[in-house]
């Protein structure tokens, strides 16, 4: 079971990871105060796999990497959004945290619900609502990049 946490439009980075713990490299420290300030409760909920849900324009703001790596090390599996800002985008992939755009399962998909997600075939599956939404499936190479954990990562085992 992978519950998801929603969120509105326009999250942006100093709420995902407010920019008072940016001194820290550590993940998990960062993890510790991911979405503190938009869910106090989130790193007390969240669980290995759960999935994070958003409106438009996830990541917006500056173009941190310390972001999508509090998401990652928090435990989430997967961010599906109407959209995402471009360099969240970006930094998401390189560090291998898997990301979606489907507006209608970001729209339709509640605080809560049990979802599951196929990245193979890109189908998101609201099992609490028993419904179904399809994104676009990762390209492999991006598929090859986060399921090694990253773009250095996926460079290194392929040297």
């Amino acid at each position: 079971m992978s519950t998801a946490y929603k969120y509105g439009d326009h999250v942006d980075t100093d709420v995902i990871i407010p920019a008072r713990y940016l001194n820290s490299q550590n993940e998990k420290e960062l993890a510790s105060h991911c979405m503190e300030d938009i869910d106090k409760d989130f790193t007390k909920k969240a669980r290995p796999g759960d999935i994070i849900v958003a409106g438009l324009n996830f990541g917006c703001g500056s173009s941190r990497e310390h972001a999508p790596v509090a998401i990652k090390a928090s435990g989430i599996s997967c961010v599906i959004a109407k959209s995402f800002a471009r360099i969240f985008y970006r930094n998401a992939i390189n560090i291998g945290l898997a990301i979606l755009e489907c507006p209608e399962a970001a729209e339709d998909i509640n605080d809560g619900d049990d979802v599951s997600v196929n990245f193979d075939t890109g189908l998101i599956t609201n099992n609490t609502k028993h419904k179904t939404y399809q994104s676009e499936p990762f390209p492999e190479f991006i598929k090859q990049m986060i399921d090694a954990g990253g773009l250095m990562a996926s460079l290194k085992k392929g040297a």
